[in-house]
């Protein structure tokens, strides 16, 4: 009898230790979704369902398990052999086994005491706007049809040379907004000089593979700067990119410029779908000690033969000033397979910052750097990539075309964003002195 009764007082105690120690929603889960899925998970966000509360995430969690012990969620594409960034979204192995376990165990709430402070989420923004710049009237998005990219010019607001910390474009109508770029326009150029400002645009088309020349040769819009964007998986953009002191920086929007909004409309199938897209700014109270530039490195001379699944692309440009790297956005399209991102450094010696191996163009990430990496002058950016225009890409619109450069989705890009530090008074004519891109059959250079 003594021997049952002092097994029966342990089983017990085994079973409170359990119960104590078991993970439950309130304790364990919440924090999870707080710190990387809240920000998507929330109303008027592009998460599907929100995941604020027990109530709201219950229904989903054998989908929740699934996402994570797959790695589909939360979305990050680069390979960790290859450098460190700030924004990195993978979950840990304990997170991915603690979601794992509550599943597994019918997903208990918990105790309430257990709950964590709620984050204050900003409603509508992901930022916290000093200044909103709006579309001045709604554009209606017809219910099918290719509609080519569409430019509004706006005037900004600001008689003096205003610096923005911070940024964020919110669609108003996400269902028929693919994406879209917010350009500073300074006072003087040419680039979509026959808008009227706030009326819809569109710039006369150019042969496939080609992009619109001035009168001397040049880029019509080689005077303008991308300041930030739209595109699924970024919820602001952040230009003093480390908050730190020593590496303060901003962008700059020169008196008397004009924002131009690049919109790409993808019809809904319903009638009248209206969109009013808006930028919002955080302001720097006074000029940075730096300038945040963003240098697009591109090449727009490539033919995909049909079929081919994997042809190569390449592209490279070369600094001719010293800067600090501290963001890339690797960028395709449908039939984007992977890319790589790397400086070639004067010494012959080479630093991947980022390779995507599985490209997915419905998330298009910003990669911030852990630290920014030091970049000296006549060190050259290289872009590698390749894309799958054959029958087994279950996104190639069509595996019999020739593809050629194109704004359009069922065209191509091989395209970054690249985001430097450079000094107040650099311009990316100053920081940039060689852009070109070699066609896809060339080898990339050591």
């Amino acid at each position: 009898m003594r021997h049952l009764l002092f097994g029966l007082i342990a089983a017990m105690t085994a079973m409170a230790a359990d119960t104590k120690s078991a993970v439950t929603f309130n304790k364990d889960i919440l924090p999870i979704l707080e710190k990387n899925c809240q920000s998507c998970h929330r109303p008027g966000e592009i998460g599907p369902m929100p995941l604020l509360t027990y109530e709201g995430t219950r229904p989903w969690a054998k989908s929740i398990k699934s996402a994570v012990v797959t790695r589909k969620m939360p979305p990050w594409f680069a390979d960790p052999q290859y450098g460190h960034f700030a924004n990195d979204r993978r979950l840990s192995d304990a997170d991915v086994a603690k979601i794992s376990e509550w599943v597994d165990a019918g997903a208990p709430e918990g105790d309430a005491k257990d709950k964590p402070a709620p984050v204050q989420w900003t409603e509508g923004w992901n930022i916290k706007p000093d200044v909103v710049i709006e579309m001045p009237k709604a554009y209606t998005v017809p219910a099918t049809g290719v509609i080519e990219y569409t430019y509004f010019v706006i005037p900004a607001p600001f008689k003096q040379d205003t610096w923005v910390l911070d940024g964020e474009v919110r669609p108003g109508n996400r269902s028929v907004v693919h994406h879209a770029s917010v350009h500073v326009r300074p006072p003087g150029s040419q680039w979509l000089k026959d808008a009227k400002p706030g009326e819809p645009y569109v710039p006369p088309k150019t042969p496939p593979g080609e992009v619109a020349k001035d009168a001397q040769g040049r880029p019509v819009d080689v005077s303008n700067e991308w300041l930030l964007g739209y595109v699924p998986g970024v919820h602001g953009e952040y230009f003093d990119v480390h908050h730190d002191p020593v590496h303060r920086a901003a962008k700059l929007i020169p008196a008397g410029s004009d924002l131009v909004f690049e919109m790409h409309y993808t019809p809904n199938g319903k009638a009248a779908a209206a969109d009013l897209t808006k930028v919002g700014f955080v302001l720097a109270k006074q000029p940075p000690e730096h300038r945040l530039l963003t240098v697009p490195v591109a090449n727009t001379d490539f033919t995909i033969p049909p079929g081919d699944p994997n042809y190569p692309g390449h592209a490279e440009a070369v600094f001719d000033k010293p800067v600090e790297l501290v963001y890339s956005q690797p960028h395709m399209h449908l039939r984007g397979k992977d890319m790589d991102i790397r400086l070639v450094y004067p010494t012959g010696e080479s630093n991947t910052v980022v390779s995507v191996p599985h490209f997915d163009f419905g998330w298009q990430l910003v990669y911030y750097e852990d630290k920014p990496i030091s970049v000296p002058k006549g060190t050259r950016i290289e872009l590698s990539a390749h894309w799958d225009n054959s029958a087994n890409n279950r996104y190639n619109p069509d595996p019999t075309a020739t593809i050629h450069w194109g704004d359009q989705t069922f065209d191509e890009m091989v395209f970054a964003w690249v985001g430097v530090i450079a000094d107040r008074n650099d311009t990316l004519d100053t920081v940039m002195a060689v852009r070109r891109g070699n066609s896809a059959n060339s080898s990339p250079k050591p």
